[in-house]
């Protein structure tokens, strides 16, 4: 492997650990992961699906993330083996995409990097299609 290579492979390998930061602070029930993972600025927001079928939108700040993050899994409604896929599109100097697939649905996720640390500042999510609507309950955060 040349030294590009490695230098790549590192950046992917960081990047990749900041998005299991994100998720696993949610599954796991550990705010500090979220904080070292999401940028303050964060600009989060999603659609899911509601009983009667229609697709709602909500939004997030940072911190309303890190309170979610404080009990949403509290009680271990996500199986242990919940999904955390994870495909990186593109990186940049200072900036990169990626797709996560997790228990909830798919995020489409922007980072940049700063001061030399990846952070996560846009998220676009969707429930998954098929599935019941397991985040019902965000909607009384936006």
């Amino acid at each position: 492997m040349t030294q590009m290579n490695e230098a790549t492979q590192s950046t992917y390998e960081v990047i990749r650990q900041t998005l299991l930061d994100y998720v696993e602070g949610i599954y796991e029930v550990d705010p500090a992961r979220i904080e070292q993972s999401v940028h303050p600025s964060l600009h989060k927001g999603g659609f899911f699906v509601q009983e009667n079928g229609t697709y709602s939108f909500t939004s997030m700040t940072f911190s309303e993330l890190v309170e979610l993050s404080k009990h949403y899994n509290k009680d271990g409604k996500m199986p242990k083996d919940a999904p955390k896929e994870i495909v990186i599109y593109d990186v940049l100097d200072q900036i990169a995409t990626a797709k996560l697939t997790a228990w909830w649905g798919t995020d489409y996720m922007q980072l940049a990097k700063y001061d030399g640390r990846w952070m996560i500042v846009n998220i676009l999510w969707q429930t998954h299609q098929t599935h019941e609507n397991r985040l019902a309950d965000l909607s009384q955060l936006a």
